[in-house]
């Protein structure tokens, strides 16, 4: 049974049986590469669009190597118009570029006529990120951000923090102080590597009894993630 549908449309003419089937099963298939993409997107979100597009881009592919076919000509047309497109979108997650290899390479195997080698790599590589998502792989153990402290000027700030920072980071360093308001006012920029499962209130709390209660920024904007074990 599983070589009848492997080889259902492999060296077969170009017919309307065979490229519905190539195109069900591109939907089908890229329907279940969306849903393993958002069931590993469930913490950090995604974009709804992005999830269709997981499901049209095999369709594509395939129907654009059904209609090339052998015809050389053809396949360098294409490639010229396909040439004129830019994306002028932010690089994106790396893991979102992964998915669209891996669309483009589905709706390719599609519309070379393997289907059933289609469905067999979706289901193993579809099995395979959920269980790496399941398991944490590679996940990082803290959050590298920037800790802005406000103090007055009469606070000595020689190691008042001290204590809290290393409680709730695995490391930190000062990057700069500075002073504010004519002087009455210190900053001090810290570089932390906070652990994961800290209380971002509690630990803002404690640093907001020893600082008079003025303003504390915890900023992780552009700051990427790594591992510390």
């Amino acid at each position: 049974m599983l070589e009848t549908i492997i080889s259902s449309t492999t060296g077969e003419s170009f017919t309307l049986v065979n490229a519905l089937l190539i195109i069900i099963s591109s939907i089908i298939l890229g329907l279940v590469i969306s849903l393993a993409y958002m069931k590993t997107h469930k913490r950090e979100g995604y974009a709804p669009g992005f999830t269709v597009t997981l499901i049209m881009l095999p369709v594509i592919i395939a129907i654009i190597i059904l209609l090339v076919g052998n015809n050389v000509a053809r396949a360098f047309s294409l490639a010229g118009a396909f040439s004129i497109i830019r994306f002028r979108s932010a690089p994106g997650d790396p893991k979102d570029i992964t998915y669209v290899f891996f669309t483009l390479a589905v709706g390719l195997t599609c519309g070379m006529g393997y289907v059933g080698y289609a469905f067999i790599f979706t289901l193993i590589l579809c099995a395979l990120v959920v269980i790496l998502d399941m398991t944490r792989f590679a996940m990082p153990r803290t959050k590298t951000s920037k800790l802005k402290i406000t103090i007055p000027e009469d606070l000595n700030y020689d190691g008042i923090f001290d204590d809290i920072l290393n409680k709730y980071t695995n490391s930190w360093n000062i990057e700069t102080i500075k002073t504010r308001d004519f002087g009455s006012l210190f900053e001090i920029h810290y570089i932390i590597h906070m652990k994961l499962d800290v209380d971002q209130k509690k630990f803002i709390d404690e640093l907001r009894c020893k600082n008079g209660n003025l303003n504390i920024s915890l900023n992780f904007a552009g700051f990427e993630e790594k591992v510390y074990n």
